[in-house]
């Protein structure tokens, strides 16, 4: 079942949404003092493709100062037009039903969107251990 919300989330929007993470990537690497945003934009980019089976928790320890600083300068450059594409997209889903549960799972990525920095994705099917890095 995920394979299958996972093509369809793809199809219908995943791709695009996946390509505006990537390209926030590029910009933020590019300029290099913003290197761990464009590291954490290619992160939730993958996640953005394959999100079904996957989800995203907080770091160990990756809720400091220096975390939520970025996450402010991320939500003022970057956050906000991604999680504005994440709500046009997630309406355009629910207007069908098979689109339902694709909508779900487009807001909740609204909250990594704006505050990316500080998170971890992790497989839902097995337990993990979470490591500092």
């Amino acid at each position: 079942m995920k394979t299958l919300l996972n093509i369809i989330w793809l199809v219908f929007g995943g791709f695009w949404l996946a390509l505006g993470y990537f390209m926030a990537g590029v910009i933020c690497c590019l300029l290099i003092v913003t290197i761990p945003w464009g590291i954490a934009s290619f992160r939730i980019a993958s996640y953005t493709l394959w999100p079904f089976g996957r989800m995203v928790v907080n770091k160990p320890g990756g809720t400091g100062v220096f975390s939520l600083l970025g996450n402010v300068i991320w939500l003022l450059v970057a956050g906000i037009w991604i999680a504005i594409g994440h709500v046009v997209t997630a309406f355009a889903m629910a207007i069908t039903i098979i689109g339902i549960p694709l909508a779900i799972a487009n807001l909740k990525l609204i909250p990594v969107s704006l505050m990316p920095l500080g998170k971890q994705i992790v497989p839902t099917d097995r337990p993990f251990i979470a490591s500092y890095r």
